[in-house]
């Protein structure tokens, strides 16, 4: 027995055309069907062989995600297996996979039973890993990973301040099992929540489970799952279908692709449970091209769901039926909106249409379609394995369980979190991501992606969920969390953002198309120091405007982080414009550079950088800088030795 889906001995009969209803707990437990010995200590070695390693047994874990694959993991891998085999050591176990969250710090690497978390390995320290700890359980301390603010080296994964305080569910199986081994996934009791909805549950009672759960859709709005599915349920119809939303577009969001790249069946067994519930047959995951990675593992996690009766038809013997298929999108950020995804699913345009009808009436091809994304998706099956009791002790009274954010930006950890919502903006900026980057000052936080808001530091202690979020002027969003520090300008943040959404616009209506146009306008005119006094009402009723009429998601939240950043940091606004001056010295036009001839030695040295040559000056004559020819580049700034450029 290779792997723990193989059959045990010739007594065993399961097939994809044959299913067994026992078949989930007959891999992880042993069979049932026939009394036999030395099956169940088969599978009970073979469990503890991926759930329990020791130091007979060690399981080297790379990552293997987008980030550290791009930075050659996957020659790391190959280098640790041929390394042992060069040594003959068969007491350790190499294994790929997905990703730890951690980028910043990959190609990164735990060795278990031990938890050593090694960072930015390389080839050439393939051998001493194997000699020093493999071979003699000793740390390659020069590789562990060092606390940015202590300087204190981590002596093991769990005590690296970006995992210690979180709440791993979601991303539990992230950077622990080998996503494209299904036996992995079933070790961790994969498809027990499948099994339990199926074989002891009605649809209604399943749809009612994820009511009392309190999940809220993980994508954006926050709309109650539940309630969502109930409404698919409920419409008439035989032929319905779900879908899976990995249209992950945001900048800097990368949620979604790690739960995909790191634990997939998680996925398919959370669209699994739901289809039956609502009594869809045929489901699609519309995930973008831009993800191969992904692409790649869920067509592997579909092909072995399949290939062992978890997909097709008489799914566990129970007369369900369920067909899973990828559509790769071409990467408009539009197609994130229900109405738009579908159409591009049916070979048209990605464009949204009008609701009502909403999909669960009158969805894909025409029939009731349910939507959600890959987060929420993933969050079913632990709830239908462990029971509303044990979700609902996670979150806050409305917003259940928990959430994962990108956490980027000026920030000394950046990666993905999953943290328990009602943590406060404070313990995910300070404690998690171990506060802010070159010892600058914090300014704001942007959350939500470009439908998002921008919250300032007296924010900080508010409790994330979404309605209160909602309240501030921001949202949870899919969960981008960008950390701004005193060196970032509001105003051009806010023009950044809406510079994406104008972009992305796909020009249906007017109020999208050409008013995210207008408000970028006069956005770059202020940056450029050419604002109008009146600009500030125009900016502030044009965007209620392109928010109340437009046709979708994308234009009706596409100015909050202008009216986020008008909020919480209208003197900004106001500096630019009356002042001609940006607070953040980040405006180029508003940059002016100047010679403190007090400080000023005198040594040339930024006359000689300057690439425009408007700075004059020997050593009898005071250095000058000629303001109508500087191109502020900052190089006299950066050059000089005796802090004597002044930047006003």
């Amino acid at each position: 027995m290779k792997v723990l889906v193989n059959p045990c001995c010739e007594k065993c009969h399961h097939t994809a055309s044959t299913p067994c209803s026992d078949y989930v707990q007959c891999r992880t437990e042993g069979p049932l069907c026939h009394d036999d010995v030395s099956c169940k200590q088969q599978r009970q070695r073979l469990m503890s062989l991926i759930l329990e390693p020791d130091r007979r047994n060690k399981q080297i874990l790379v990552c293997n995600g987008t980030g550290c694959f791009s930075s050659g993991s996957q020659t790391l891998i190959d280098l640790l297996r041929e390394g042992l085999a060069a040594r003959g050591i068969d007491t350790a176990d190499v294994r790929s996979t997905g990703c730890h969250g951690f980028c910043e710090q990959g190609p990164t690497v735990i060795i278990e039973p031990d938890k050593t978390f090694y960072t930015k390995v390389k080839e050439e320290d393939i051998s001493e890993i194997i000699e020093k700890d493999i071979l003699r359980d000793e740390k390659v301390e020069r590789l562990l990973y060092e606390d940015p603010v202590s300087g204190k080296l981590a002596a093991n994964f769990e005590t690296v301040n970006l995992f210690a305080k979180q709440k791993r569910i979601i991303l539990d199986n992230c950077g622990k099992i080998d996503p494209e081994e299904i036996s992995h996934y079933l070790a961790k009791d994969g498809y027990k929540g499948l099994a339990k909805a199926i074989q002891t549950m009605s649809p209604d009672e399943v749809v009612e489970e994820v009511k009392k759960s309190g999940l809220r859709g993980r994508g954006g709005a926050g709309f109650p799952t539940g309630l969502k599915w109930s409404l698919c349920r409920q419409s008439e119809g035989a032929k319905k279908y779900v879908i899976c939303n990995a249209d992950e577009g945001d900048p800097g969001a990368f949620m979604d692709r790690g739960v995909l790249e790191g634990d997939p069946h998680a996925v398919i067994e959370g669209m699994l449970i739901g289809a039956y519930a609502i009594g869809a047959d045929e489901g699609y995951i519309y995930c973008r091209a831009e993800y191969p990675l992904a692409i790649d593992r869920l067509r592997t996690a579909i092909a072995q769901a399949e290939e062992n009766g978890l997909l097709g038809n008489n799914i566990l013997n129970s007369g369900f039926n369920f067909k899973l298929k990828i559509k790769a999108g071409a990467g408009a950020f539009v197609c994130g909106e229900e109405t738009a995804l579908i159409a591009s699913i049916e070979g048209k345009r990605g464009m949204p249409t009008v609701r009502p009808p909403y999909p669960a009436v009158k969805g894909l091809w025409g029939k009731p379609t349910n939507i959600n994304n890959v987060e929420t998706w993933a969050n079913v099956p632990y709830i239908l394995r462990n029971g509303t009791d044990w979700y609902t002790q996670f979150g806050t009274e409305k917003s259940k369980g928990t959430k994962i954010f990108a956490l980027t930006g000026k920030v000394n950890n950046t990666g993905l979190v999953e943290v328990p919502m009602g943590i406060t903006l404070r313990d995910i900026i300070f404690d998690i991501g171990g506060g802010i980057k070159d010892g600058n000052q914090f300014k704001a936080v942007q959350i939500g992606g470009p439908s998002g808001g921008c919250l300032p530091e007296e924010m900080l202690d508010i409790k994330v969920d979404y309605d209160n979020l909602t309240a501030a002027g921001a949202m949870v969003g899919s969960g981008g969390l960008v950390i701004l520090d005193n060196t970032t300008c509001m105003v051009d943040i806010a023009r950044f953002f809406l510079s994406f959404t104008q972009k992305e616009s796909c020009g249906k209506c007017t109020p999208c198309r050409e008013g995210t146009k207008r408000l970028l306008e006069i956005l770059i005119r202020i940056t450029k120091g050419e604002g109008k006094a009146e600009d500030l009402d125009t900016l502030e009723n044009l965007a209620k405007v392109i928010k109340r009429t437009s046709l979708c998601g994308l234009g009706q939240t596409a100015p909050n982080p202008l009216l986020a950043t008008l909020r919480y940091f209208r003197h900004e606004y106001e500096a630019h414009i009356f002042e001609k001056r940006c607070p953040a010295h980040a405006c180029t036009a508003l940059m002016e550079y100047t010679v403190d001839n007090e400080k000023c030695k005198r040594c040339g040295q930024c006359s000689k950088v300057c690439p425009v040559g408007c700075i004059t000056g020997d050593k009898d004559t005071p250095y000058v800088i000629d303001t109508q020819k500087c191109i502020k580049c900052g190089a006299c700034l950066k050059k000089c030795k005796f802090n004597a450029i002044s930047l006003a």
